[in-house]
């Protein structure tokens, strides 16, 4: 909810991290390079070094920022040969390895690290193989120290490896205003773009006070681009304050920081494979963002934008007039209120609606963000995720399908997916169909994807208009259940 105090500020923080290449490769491909992420002040004793391995980049990334915050140096790599190439400049004493790989099983590179280190302790995680069987198998043939099935805790991931390989102590690294990401919630930023027209279902489900769910319904809304407003309503920057910066970032796997481009999807599926709890920070020049997590789920979000103020999202979506919310704005502001209090106090907005408003202008920013395509983001931990009582009840999987069928123009979506191309089900899908809701004619296509037919055909197939079929495609290739037949 981006009501808040005046002088309210949110601050991600985050270190900056350098990445060494090594070896061949072709930079273009989900980092095809092995990589060595370690802290820009290295330690005079070298910390202990896992190596991990998976092919998801932003799962990659998160696991190595987990690693190095509890006092590891990480080793990574996206391919089982760059692992093994990796491993031998850089022996790890303990590995993390994804049981399914692009070029080869988890399985066999456990033999191959075996074979330079007959000791190493093993952890295996995976999206496919399931069950006490495939967990048994990995403990009675390679002694391993743990096995996960994704979504897993990731914090229990860490716990396992401590027991194996004790972690440097060292002190938290000091902050800087460069290494901040920070949302000021008493600066207003209007943006310079059109907006888009956001539609927005009846229903919400949200969490409140004492973990109480309730899912509430109303009439499906529509978020109209915001009115002209007058200048007073814009405040200006703290004075004194220098002004901000967009984060510094390389994009570079092993990093906090990174360039946000279509990964948007990757990126909260990151969350939620790893049942994190944390922020996720998204900066487009001025404008800032930043959706919260709690063990993998997206509960809430903050935003700088005059547009997703709450005032203005009641206006946007018609529940009340620019007039009304300029008065109830200069009350609050007076008597050092929320906004919100003075519209429930003027009988504008009731209690239980004002819960259900809150859940969709939350459900709004974070929507909202799937129209970027250019934007840098930060990753960081929390031990909560939001000091806010209400909290956003979606699962991430449903999130990323109406984001993409929502926001996504016609022209990204074909730059993404050609119709030429064929698409087959992914081997290791990163959701479950019963976790995804599906219209009746998308579950009828389904079946219909078999890596023979071209997106052109299943398009005549569908008989729907283009952009809603190309729309369907790519989330669910984003959720990694489609995958192009290479």
């Amino acid at each position: 909810m981006t009501e808040r105090g005046h002088d309210g500020v949110v601050t991600l923080t985050a270190r900056r991290h350098r990445c060494i290449h090594r070896g061949k490769g072709n930079p273009g491909v989900d980092c095809p390079t092995p990589w060595l992420a370690s802290g820009s002040v290295r330690p005079a004793m070298a910390a202990p070094r896992i190596l991990v391995v998976d092919d998801n980049p932003e799962l990659l990334s998160l696991l190595t920022q987990l690693f190095e915050d509890a006092g590891y140096e990480v080793v990574g790599a996206s391919r089982g040969k760059q692992a093994i190439e990796v491993a031998k400049a850089h022996p790890p004493g303990a590995a993390v390895l994804d049981i399914l790989l692009p070029d080869m099983m988890g399985y066999p590179l456990a033999d191959a690290l075996r074979k330079d280190n007959p000791q190493l302790p093993l952890l295996f995680i995976t999206g496919v193989f399931k069950g006490g069987k495939h967990a048994l198998e990995a403990r009675q043939k390679y002694q391993a120290a743990g096995y996960f099935e994704k979504p897993f805790e990731a914090q229990k991931l860490l716990e396992a490896v401590t027991k194996v390989l004790a972690p440097e102590k060292k002190a938290p690294p000091a902050g800087s205003l460069q290494d901040a990401f920070e949302v000021e919630l008493d600066i207003d930023v209007e943006e310079e773009g059109p907006q888009d027209v956001m539609e927005l279902t009846g229903r919400i489900k949200v969490t409140g006070g004492g973990n109480i769910t309730a899912e509430i319904r109303g009439a499906n809304l529509t978020a109209s681009p915001m009115q002209k407003v007058p200048a007073t309503q814009v405040r200006p920057p703290t004075p004194g304050r220098p002004p901000d910066q967009p984060p510094p970032g390389s994009g570079a796997p092993g990093s906090r920081r990174g360039e946000l481009k279509d990964n948007l999807p990757s990126l909260l599926t990151a969350y939620y494979l790893s049942r994190e709890t944390g922020e996720l920070g998204i900066q487009k020049g001025k404008v800032k963002k930043v959706v919260y997590f709690e063990k993998g789920m997206p509960v809430f979000a903050l935003s700088n934008l005059l547009a997703d103020r709450f005032g203005q999202f009641l206006v946007r979506v018609g529940k009340i007039k620019p007039e009304q919310l300029q008065d109830a704005s200069a009350v609050a502001a007076q008597t050092n209120r929320r906004t919100g209090d003075v519209l429930v106090e003027r009988g504008l907005l009731k209690d239980t609606e004002r819960l259900y408003y809150v859940g969709q202008q939350v459900k709004a920013v974070i929507y909202s963000l799937f129209a970027w395509d250019e934007a840098t983001y930060v990753m960081s931990f929390r031990e909560k995720a939001s000091a806010e009582s209400i909290k956003l009840d979606v699962h991430p999987g449903n999130l990323i399908v109406r984001g993409i069928k929502k926001l996504y123009k016609p022209e990204r979506l074909r730059r993404l997916l050609q119709p030429e191309d064929r698409l087959i089900p992914a081997v290791a899908p990163s959701y479950q169909f019963n976790e995804v809701e599906l219209e009746r004619w998308e579950a009828e296509l389904l079946p219909k994807i078999d890596g023979i037919r071209t997106v052109a055909e299943l398009l005549a197939f569908a008989n729907r208009p283009e952009h809603v079929v190309y729309g369907f495609l790519v989330a669910m290739m984003s959720l990694g259940i489609l995958e192009k037949r290479s």
